[in-house]
């Protein structure tokens, strides 16, 4: 297979973010060319918009920008100046939407263009509807603060769209408490709950369905087109096979046909087929991958019953996925457990 690439090297994005950082930066004195070192980026590119980076290279700013930065809660307070017109096309696209819960589906189905290194989900749990960010893999020393701009970012994308400073009812986060807990209140204007096993705003559910002002279904359909495009020259130039697996671990329970992979992508089956052929791979092995990875996780860091796990892996029958699992980590899952 020759050397294969880290995920975040792979993975392509607007230079907005690094931007808003060695600006953030600037202001408190630290030199640009300070906040951009050993990233492969320089001063002269931070002027051309249309450069994309990976994520690799940005990880290296979001480092230097913490390491030099006084302000401990500085993901807190990157994020929130991550307006909804930074994201371009799509948080143009956005603003057309009907609803706020369009919106934030069609944020949730474009994770590339969001430039997230989370996968983002919406559901309802509950009386509240949880706006979630998980499956954070990138490097761990940065986790609280990625998790921090993240869902900071998230709410000022919110509070834009109704065009209102809402609230969330509550945070929820995955790690303990860190020493400037205090910020989040501040910053963010709701209770917080950290250890809460994932990271989520909590919102009403009605807000969901409030009508979004600047709504417009002509450019909601243009916008709706435009991200599409963008978001394959993003991919064409970007591993198939890390898209199949984000798109496997986002939705393991529909995900389970190379046809329903293929239709998400707005790609052709034969077309995908053939490519995974190309690259020595199949879907079904992508899928056990991606099967075998989330049930080591749940195994580990939960006490869903087997039957649950399976479900949630997108087997309808338990006995299945025990074979499955024997086969991959040679131990039935309730050894592996403990």
């Amino acid at each position: 297979m020759g050397m294969s690439l880290l995920p975040e090297q792979r993975v392509l994005t607007t230079l907005h973010t690094v931007a808003l950082a060695v600006q953030a930066l600037v202001r408190t004195g630290v030199p640009a060319a300070q906040v951009l070192e050993g990233s492969g980026i320089d001063e002269a590119d931070l002027a051309s918009p249309a450069r994309l980076v990976s994520h690799a290279q940005e990880l290296r700013v979001l480092a230097n920008a913490y390491g030099y930065s006084r302000d401990a809660a500085l993901g807190l307070s990157l994020g929130k100046g991550m307006h909804v017109s930074a994201y371009g096309i799509l948080g143009y696209t956005m603003l057309a939407s009907r609803t706020l819960g369009e919106a934030l589906q069609l944020a949730v189905a474009h994770p590339a263009l969001l430039g997230t290194y989370f996968q983002l989900s919406l559901q309802t749990v509950g009386d509240e509807v949880r706006l979630s960010a998980d499956g954070y893999r990138y490097a761990p020393e940065m986790t609280v603060f990625n998790t921090e701009l993240c869902l900071a970012s998230l709410l000022t994308v919110v509070q834009d769209l109704l065009g209102e400073a809402v609230r969330p009812r509550r945070l929820l986060l995955g790690y303990r408490s860190p020493l400037h807990a205090a910020s989040y209140g501040e910053k963010l204007g709701c209770p917080v709950e950290f250890a809460a096993g994932s990271n989520a705003l909590c919102f009403n559910p009605a807000l969901l369905d409030r009508p979004l002002r600047l709504a417009d279904p002509v450019s909601h359909q243009q916008g709706l087109q435009q991200c599409l495009q963008l978001e394959a020259q993003f991919y064409s130039r970007q591993d198939l096979c890390e898209l199949i697996r984000q798109q496997l671990a986002s939705d393991l329970c529909h995900c389970t046909s190379l046809e329903r992979v293929a239709a998400r992508l707005h790609r052709s089956a034969r077309t995908l087929r053939r490519h995974l052929q190309q690259l020595n791979t199949s879907f079904q092995l992508l899928l056990d991958e991606v099967r075998y990875d989330k049930a080591r996780q749940l195994l580990i860091h939960t006490d869903l019953p087997i039957y649950l796990i399976a479900e949630q892996l997108g087997y309808s029958e338990t006995a299945s996925f025990r074979h499955a699992f024997q086969r991959w980590s040679g131990l039935a899952p309730s050894n592996f457990r403990r």
